[in-house]
């Protein structure tokens, strides 16, 4: 199980549990060192997930059950929207998680819903980029929300140059039929967008950069007609 994989399992382990999980308990669920959960729990908590720990005998590891979100009761015509909007994330950073969000939409929906569904999912159609390494894109939202560096081995258009680049992520951008994360590159000393599918390699490193003004990257988008998603 890749690390990003494992993260989104441990999220929906706690907030499906009743009660705490040791590390050590996760540890052995998981097939991992206790040494490497508890570097999963912090850089979860870095993200913004909301893990407390419960000291004592019984103590170990929860969620708040605020971060579940209640059960929805969705028409037919919201039901086609949401996963037509998760099939169009199939070669984003989110990729594994619309899947999987997917499935637990279509496995609470009823009967009679399904069919008129699957009917017009069928008539969609999507001219697409080809899609980037998985295991490369799914690290990127994590390197954004725990402010990590990333470094990258990246080719250019023609596919003749490769250059090696540490950048600093600010967001995700969709442009065209393609996804691009945008950051402030290093080697460039400037704002620029990255095609996931021209990532040959992707590492999280270790260094927190501090947090840039959000007029920069507004300022280099501004260039196109965007928006925001929140």
């Amino acid at each position: 199980m890749r690390r990003a994989e494992r993260l989104y399992a441990l999220v929906d382990l706690l907030r499906g549990s009743r009660g705490p999980w040791s590390a050590a308990r996760l540890s052995q669920e998981f097939e991992v060192s206790k040494r490497t959960i508890e570097r999963d729990i912090q850089s979860l908590q870095m993200a913004g997930v909301p893990i407390f720990a419960e000291h004592g005998v019984s103590g170990g590891y929860s969620i708040l059950r605020e971060h579940s979100l209640p059960p929805l009761n969705l028409t037919v015509p919201e039901s086609l929207a949401v996963l037509a909007g998760l099939g169009l994330l199939e070669t984003s950073p989110y990729g594994a998680a619309a899947r999987r969000a997917r499935a637990k939409i279509l496995a609470i929906s009823r009967e009679d819903q399904l069919a008129p569904v699957d009917q017009a999912l069928a008539s969609m159609f999507i001219i697409d980029a080809p899609p980037a390494s998985e295991a490369a894109i799914s690290l990127i939202p994590e390197a954004i929300a725990a402010r990590r560096v990333i470094r990258l081995d990246y080719k250019s258009e023609d596919g003749n140059t490769h250059t090696t680049r540490d950048v600093e992520p600010m967001g995700l951008l969709r442009g065209g039929d393609s996804w691009m994360f945008v950051g402030w590159c290093r080697l460039r000393d400037a704002v620029r967008g990255f095609h996931l599918d021209r990532i040959r390699h992707l590492d999280i490193t270790a260094e927190v950069f501090p947090e840039r003004d959000p007029a920069v990257l507004d300022a280099d988008l501004s260039r196109w007609h965007t928006r925001r998603l929140g």
